[in-house]
């Protein structure tokens, strides 16, 4: 599209004050704060890690952008919300984003286009993107490095609706809708994600779930020796291949089970108990139990906790299977329904990441694009790591683009400096500054 110049523009008077507006500013961006994200990279090395775990086809003596750098601008600009590459149209010359993708910011060169960020998406095979998983765990490491006194693994499925011929789009009776069904695995005490693994639409929430937990239960045990893994899961992933991985590799479980008539049936005198309770005092009962029980998929006698309530709304029953001996009530409200904290951090990522935006045609290209918003997201727990102790400790991740990272500012440059001159009135000053001397200091 061709750009008008526009001389002047004239609005309202301001006190008998004409107000006049013009675009020769200088150069200017509106996304100053991404400097941090640059810091925060040149620390953890995630862009570097991501470029290791690919291998560049193209011919060399025609590259123009270098899979580095292309990594850069595409991981960086997702973590600022521009998570389309038709995005890059507006982006290429953008003072701010060439610097987060190491080049100087009023060169003539722009950088890459929207036809070569497609291109590079559709460029990783299978092979690729298991090395780039195996780097997430990589990195959760690098970010983990003190010994743990648990870990605390929450896997979860999520919905991501289709538009348009994706290759294994189906339609998900659950979910009423053409989709694809990512695997997420996040630590569940610090919000780290640990694997995103895209799956066709129709597949059952524990489809390879299995053999992702296989593969990080062997990376953290050899990353973390001696330390207790705890993993938490709701009834789509009660299975019991999930079972007896956890029981082999000496893993705590605690899975959610759906209900049916056999579980009831053991849980009678439970319910009773507090319906008569509810009936007596009017108010909510909350009752819990444990007896051993056996599925008929089963080879063998599991704990099951049993939750009894009673309410004005009706009754609820629940029931979780576990290995661990804790008390009921303990291990039901303790442990077992802080697993929902990782809906959270699973909103953060297609909310905030818009780690949802699959729009490739190749499946391929998808898993590659969950991976890379996966990647943006891990800048930006980066980032939120470092403002312990400060206002924005708890913030979501678009609370922390918003205030930390949209920032305006006018960007100069001479033979030997690089100037970024923000706003005088830019009210977080100080915390901007507390954050980026907390990010310098070499790790560990």
């Amino acid at each position: 599209m061709e750009t008008v110049c526009h001389k002047q523009l004239r609005f309202e008077s301001l006190f008998s004050k004409e107000v006049i507006a013009d675009f020769d500013g200088g150069h200017i961006t509106s996304d100053g704060g991404s400097l941090l994200l640059r810091e925060l990279d040149s620390r953890y090395k995630i862009t570097q890690a991501i470029t290791s775990s690919l291998k560049d086809h193209r011919c060399q003596k025609r590259v123009t952008h270098d899979l580095l750098t292309i990594v850069r601008q595409r991981v960086m600009s997702i973590a600022m919300g521009y998570e389309d590459t038709n995005d890059a149209a507006k982006l290429r010359n953008d003072p701010a984003i060439k610097i987060t993708a190491e080049k100087l910011p009023l060169s003539d060169q722009e950088l890459a286009s929207q036809p070569t960020l497609s291109r590079f998406e559709n460029a990783p095979n299978r092979k690729q993107l298991r090395r780039l998983s195996e780097r997430l765990v990589d990195l959760y490491v690098k970010t983990h490095p003190r010994k743990r006194p648990v870990i605390v693994l929450d896997i979860d499925s999520t919905d991501d609706p289709t538009h348009g011929v994706q290759q294994l789009s189906m339609f998900h009776g659950f979910y009423g809708q053409h989709m694809y069904h990512p695997l997420l695995v996040f630590d569940a005490l610090s919000g780290f994600p640990l694997a995103a693994v895209l799956r066709p639409g129709n597949a059952h929430a524990a489809h390879r779930a299995p053999s992702v937990l296989k593969r990080l239960i062997k990376r953290l045990k050899k990353a973390y020796p001696g330390t207790p893994i705890l993993l938490r899961a709701d009834a789509g992933f009660g299975v019991p291949a999930i079972y007896r991985l956890c029981e082999k590799q000496g893993i705590y479980y605690t899975i959610g089970l759906i209900t049916n008539k056999r579980l009831k049936a053991k849980s009678t005198a439970l319910l009773a108990t507090a319906q008569q309770a509810f009936e007596q005092t009017g108010q909510k009962q909350r009752m819990f139990s444990s007896f051993v029980y056996r599925a008929g998929s089963w080879q063998r006698y599991r704990r099951v906790i049993a939750k009894a309530e009673c309410m004005p709304q009706g009754d609820n029953q629940r029931f979780v299977v576990t290995n661990l001996p804790t008390g009921a009530q303990k291990l039901y409200d303790g442990i077992y329904v802080h697993r929902a904290e990782t809906e959270n951090r699973i909103k953060e990522l297609k909310l905030y990441l818009k780690a949802d935006r699959l729009s490739c045609h190749n499946f391929p290209a998808n898993q590659f694009r969950l991976l890379l918003h996966t990647f943006a997201y891990c800048l930006m727990w980066t980032l939120r790591q470092n403002l312990h102790g400060t206002e924005l400790a708890t913030a979501t991740m678009d609370t922390l683009r918003l205030k930390l990272l949209k920032i305006g500012a006018r960007v100069k440059q001479s033979c030997r400096k690089v100037w970024i001159h923000f706003a005088s009135g830019y009210p977080y000053q100080d915390l901007f500054a507390t954050t980026l001397q907390r990010i310098r200091p070499a790790p560990g």
